[in-house]
């Protein structure tokens, strides 16, 4: 059974549009989450500049939406606040280490690079599809460079 992937009408552009707004807000509030746990300057300031770079994200796919005449989501996903809440348990039992932030800032971009690929499986309009496109670019090297960092904290553990 072949898989229908064409969005045809602007309200399929609004759903995958704002499925990603989902994943970018999920991002934003998790990368603040583990800014909020990790003892390392360094890293505070890397997820602070994560999460940042994830509320822009939300913020032009809202544009897009808006454009196609939608509703843009408010907040992340179900999935994300229980990741979350994950995260500062492992801050409450002592295991906020470097490398145990990275870990779950790594599992977290996982899950955004398979929704931006799912969402790049779609028939979209080229305007749409570009802008995802460069997003989706951005949380790869995301998900590089937190994966190159968990790599070295458990080399030095």
């Amino acid at each position: 059974m072949a898989m229908n992937t064409e969005v045809s009408t602007a309200g399929d552009v609004v759903d995958v549009l704002n499925d990603l707004i989902e994943n970018a807000r999920d991002g934003e509030y998790g990368f603040r989450t583990c800014a909020e746990e990790v003892k390392s300057a360094d890293l505070k300031r890397l997820f602070t500049d994560r999460a940042a770079h994830c509320a822009q994200a939300a913020s032009e796919l809202s544009q897009l939406i808006v454009a196609h005449g939608g509703k843009p989501a408010e907040g992340g996903t179900a999935a994300g606040a229980m990741h979350r809440g994950w995260v500062h348990v492992k801050g409450m039992v002592g295991a906020n280490s470097d490398e145990s932030m990275l870990e779950e800032c790594e599992r977290g971009e996982d899950a955004a690079v398979a929704r931006y690929r799912k969402a790049l499986k779609q028939e979209l309009p080229a305007e749409v599809r570009s802008v995802i496109e460069r997003q989706a670019e951005g949380t790869q090297r995301n998900h590089d460079q937190i994966k190159l960092l968990r790599d070295q904290a458990r080399q030095r553990s």
